[in-house]
């Protein structure tokens, strides 16, 4: 019997042990090492404006529909952009509601940006992401959105064209992934110039 309590003992120990160091200490180390190596990865990537405010994530994508803004991915996300709520749409290939829906995308697309009706349109711009998050979008959906863009804000094609192109992200690497936009730091961007002319 003494031997059975001795075991369930140092059972209990090595477990109480095990609970502190693994689901307190542990968490604590990585918390403080990842604040002060990664403070701005750890704590979302967050822009804050001159004023304090917040105005993102450069991780997330944002609903911009203003004619101004570049417009980003589609969003499946719950109404769109929600975090809490992020996912795809889980339509396959095949989806009759899926292709219905990529062409009134591209309808309202073409549309929207001044296209004809035999001009290509990136996928970027007519189909979600898997998280419905993605803040990028591709070098092509950016440039088509230029013309819009500069009508609305009264700039020229070239001063907006010369913009989208310094937030063109290269491949990590070189090589991971495809060369993208991030449409929330773009969009800053053209604000902060309405803002010194």
């Amino acid at each position: 019997m003494k031997k059975i309590f001795s075991e369930i003992r140092a059972a209990t120990l090595a477990t109480l042990a095990l609970a502190v160091v693994c689901g307190g200490l542990y968490p604590l180390i990585i918390f403080g090492i990842a604040q002060i190596v990664f403070h701005v990865k750890a704590n979302g990537s967050l822009i804050v404006d001159g004023n304090g405010v917040m105005r993102g994530s450069r991780l997330l994508g944002q609903g911009f529909t203003a004619k101004k803004y570049f417009h980003p991915r589609p969003s499946a996300a719950g109404t769109g952009y929600d975090a809490a709520n992020s996912g795809g749409r889980n339509l396959g290939p095949t989806s009759r509601k899926l292709s219905d829906a990529i062409r009134e995308s591209i309808r309202q697309y073409r549309t929207a940006n001044g296209l004809k009706e035999t001009d290509a349109v990136p996928a970027d711009a007519v189909t979600a992401s898997g998280s419905g998050l993605d803040p990028h979008i591709s070098p092509r959906n950016a440039e088509l959105q230029i013309p819009r863009v500069a009508r609305a804000r009264g700039l020229g094609e070239e001063h907006v064209k010369r913009l989208a192109e310094k937030f063109i992200e290269k491949p990590q690497f070189g090589l991971l992934g495809e060369p993208r936009v991030n449409v929330l730091l773009l969009n800053l961007a053209l604000d902060e110039t309405d803002n010194t002319h």
